[in-house]
């Protein structure tokens, strides 16, 4: 046999070394398993990212159906069952100068300091410089809850709805203690 060049032997070598090597280049690891998990994990990714959605949708509802404004009639929120129950609460409490401080409770006015009278009506906004009172936890259980975006206060001798965006007077209970 004829001895080969030096140029030769190196193709010889490279073409010896494809051959052996070429099937552990084309043979599949793991027969597609790899494949496999990564679709699979690629599958829980996207099932992970759609139930996040859901999460997200669902929350963003429920929290548009909180803040969606109800159409309040203006006058007509409190029924009469709400006001006589209001009524008796501050009558038992406050009735006849009972709570009133000394000077209020002779003036047989629910204890209204002077020049408190009433100045204020249903579809007007509480007027300025008019004391703004917090209703007490005892009454505010015996009324529904005020809708989203409006309140519940005291002005003077009456309990209002009160609409907190632009503080405009919805419905009144007039005449606490008579």
């Amino acid at each position: 046999m004829k001895s080969l060049s030096p140029s030769h032997r190196v193709a010889l070598l490279a073409l010896a070394t494809l051959m052996f090597a070429a099937p552990s280049f084309a043979k599949d690891h793991g027969n597609g398993k790899h494949e496999e998990k990564m679709a699979e994990h690629a599958e829980k990714e996207q099932a992970k990212a759609e139930k996040h959605a859901d999460k997200e949708r669902a929350k963003a509802q429920k929290h548009a159906a909180k803040q969606a404004r109800e159409d309040i009639k203006v006058g007509a929120y409190f029924n009469d069952d709400q006001r006589s129950q209001v009524r008796r609460y501050y009558s038992e409490r406050y009735g006849n100068g009972r709570n009133c401080p000394p000077g209020l409770a002779k003036k047989n006015n629910g204890c209204l300091p002077p020049g408190q009278a009433r100045h204020w009506a249903v579809g007007q906004p509480v007027p300025r410089g008019v004391t703004v009172y917090s209703v007490p936890q005892p009454v505010l259980v015996q009324l529904p809850p005020p809708p989203y975006g409006y309140r519940y206060a005291r002005l003077g001798n009456d309990i209002v709805l009160v609409q907190s965006q632009n503080n405009l007077i919805v419905d009144i209970i007039q005449g606490l203690l008579g």
